[in-house]
């Protein structure tokens, strides 16, 4: 069996959905994760590229994939949409994120810090307030 090289990663509240390719592309995982169970079965999974669609909770997961060894990566929701094949659902978007990842030219979006994550409100005066987001 080929070892897994890119696993798309769509991300959600209770139940996550990873598809994986090895280095040729053809798919070799398809397994839906309950969210208790992400973390585990990634650290038992040898390192290699992760790929999720951008958004807030994907910086979060981003970076406790890190600390397991994992390369992750996080694209824009548009780049990844023109690749959706079939009918919008969960496995169908990790699908088109694993082959939206494999595009040599695909836009990046940086996975941010716990840190960098602050909002900034600035008045007309030029006086600004910043909140961190949790």
């Amino acid at each position: 069996m080929s070892e897994v090289s890119i696993i798309g990663l769509d991300i959600a509240k209770h139940v996550f959905q990873a598809h994986g390719v090895d280095a040729s592309g053809h798919a070799i995982l398809r397994k839906k994760i309950a969210r208790s169970k992400l973390l585990p079965f990634f650290a038992a999974h040898p390192p290699c590229l992760v790929v999720l669609e951008a958004c807030g909770g994907a910086h979060h997961w981003a970076r406790e994939l890190l600390k397991l060894g994992h390369d992750v990566r996080l694209i824009a929701p548009a780049y990844v949409k023109p690749f959706v094949k079939r009918q919008k659902n969960d496995g169908a978007n990790a699908e088109a994120i694993c082959e939206a990842a494999q595009r040599p030219s695909m836009r990046l979006v940086p996975v941010k810090t716990r840190n960098s994550r602050q909002r900034r409100w600035c008045s007309g005066g030029g006086i600004c307030w910043f909140a961190s987001a949790l």
